[in-house]
């Protein structure tokens, strides 16, 4: 057994997200465990780059209004209690709205090489403008 107490929250990177983006890691792979868990809190209109899980990603939103969408689908409004699940290699972004803040639980495990995520092109702002499909 292994205690973590009073984990920081850090700023996620720029290279992965637009805006101002905070994480909470909630589980990190370890001794042959594969699972990745964070609370990711986005200030509005924070969000990812477009990116894909080897394995597939599960979001719970926690609080707030987001948006979510997989490359060629609607912009989906997402809000706190909704679920989210994320095919394998499936290209997706996800995110706070303009005006509200978001937070979900971000879910998933690290490929067979330890790799959670393969990250591409920030989400451009016409791509984040698109009038999403009400929830």
């Amino acid at each position: 057994m292994h205690v973590t107490r009073e984990a920081d929250t850090n700023l996620g990177p720029s290279d992965w997200f637009t805006g101002d983006v905070f994480i909470d890691t909630v589980a990190a792979p370890a001794g042959g465990a594969r699972i990745s868990a964070s609370v990711v809190h986005f200030t509005p209109g924070g969000r990812t780059a477009w990116h894909r899980h080897p394995l597939g990603q599960s979001l719970w939103v926690t609080e707030g209004v987001g948006l979510v969408q997989r490359r060629g689908g609607p912009v989906e409004v997402i809000r706190a209690g909704d679920r989210v699940f994320i095919e394998p290699d499936e290209e997706h972004w996800h995110g706070a709205s303009a005006t509200r803040f978001m937070t979900h639980l971000a879910m998933l495990e690290v490929g067979d090489d330890g790799n959670p995520a393969v990250w591409g092109d920030h989400v451009t702002d016409d791509e984040y403008r698109v009038e999403p499909r009400s929830g």
